[in-house]
């Protein structure tokens, strides 16, 4: 798996927290696409478009809440961003909604449960054809029409 990883000033420790996380448990490949930029929105809206242009299979984002990265992220086309503080969340996130990138705040969410939110979302497949599938066409139907 290819991950696209960025973040704030505020939560670059966070970002080599999971960064270290994800070459422990080799989950994947990653490119840290930086942290220096104070305008959250510059790194959320470059990883959001590697993820959705093909050239990484997700993305994970930081910032001091992750809603602002969330927010810039969802507005490009084709990135699906999914603002996760729970296992359960982390897990539908992908189950439920084809999510392909995880936003996650700094100054919110323990490291513990920042890793353990990385590995359900990196560790998960969304199903093609099960129940949620409907769900998934309509917003990708509209997202591709906008």
């Amino acid at each position: 798996m290819k991950i696209a990883i960025g973040c704030d000033p505020n939560a670059q420790t966070a970002k080599e927290e999971i960064i270290k996380f994800i070459e422990k448990r080799r989950i994947g490949k990653f490119k840290d696409f930086g942290s220096t930029d104070p305008i959250y929105a510059n790194v959320a809206i470059e990883v959001a478009e590697a993820v959705a242009c093909g050239d990484f299979d997700r993305g994970i984002l930081i910032c001091g809440t992750g809603i602002g990265v969330s927010i810039a992220a969802n507005k490009v086309k084709g990135a699906y961003a999914a603002l996760i503080s729970d296992i359960y969340s982390a897990k539908r996130a992908i189950l439920s909604n084809d999510a392909n990138i995880a936003c996650l705040g700094a100054f919110t969410i323990g490291s513990k449960l920042r890793e353990e939110l990385i590995e359900a979302f990196l560790t998960n497949e969304f199903e093609p054809g099960c129940p949620s599938q409907p769900k998934v066409n309509a917003f990708r139907k509209y997202d591709l029409e906008r």
